[in-house]
């Protein structure tokens, strides 16, 4: 499959948006449209080694878990995660986002990449998934525009295998 990238300019300074993307728990509330049934792979959602797995609403898809790990986190202006999707987990899955100054804030870019190593699932993802993940990539980076510059539109983090609360917070 050919990358699909998609960018959005936020009116903040791109420090704050690394923060922000930099903990995957985040990313439940932008992309929830699309990727449901988040959980993280382990208690600390923040920088390299943080990871959660979804599900992934696409046109004909059956195996629809997938998982992803920062990777490289080079703040502030880079964000590497890798993961697994597909059949048996056998689709490599690339999604890197880039976050470069620009004269009214901040340009985010967001490529997402798949190696799909049989060419049944080449076949299966050729019928309308790359058109719908553009496009639910650009919502997701619209909604997190607005999360990051009004506070609007934010959905639930995610959490180890679906706890939230005391439980987690170290409060008790």
């Amino acid at each position: 499959m050919e990358p699909v990238s998609v960018s959005v300019t936020i009116e903040a300074p791109r420090e704050r948006i690394f923060e922000y993307l930099a903990d995957i728990a985040n990313h439940p509330e932008f992309t929830d449209h699309f990727l449901t049934e988040w959980h993280l792979t382990r208690i600390e959602s923040y920088g390299a080694g943080a990871g959660a797995r979804f599900r992934l609403k696409a046109p004909f898809q059956r195996f629809d878990w997938a998982d992803l790990s920062f990777a490289a986190v080079q703040p502030p202006h880079r964000l590497l995660a890798v993961g697994r999707g597909g059949k048996f987990n056998r689709d490599k899955l690339w999604w890197e986002w880039r976050l470069d100054p620009v004269h009214d804030g901040t340009k985010v870019s967001l490529t997402a990449d798949m190696d799909v190593p049989f060419v049944s699932d080449r076949f299966i993802r050729s019928f309308g998934y790359r058109g719908s993940l553009k496009r639910n990539l650009r919502k997701s980076l619209k909604r997190l525009a607005g999360i990051i510059e009004e506070g609007k539109g934010r959905g639930e983090r995610a959490t180890i295998g679906g706890l939230s609360g005391p439980a987690w917070s170290g409060d008790h």
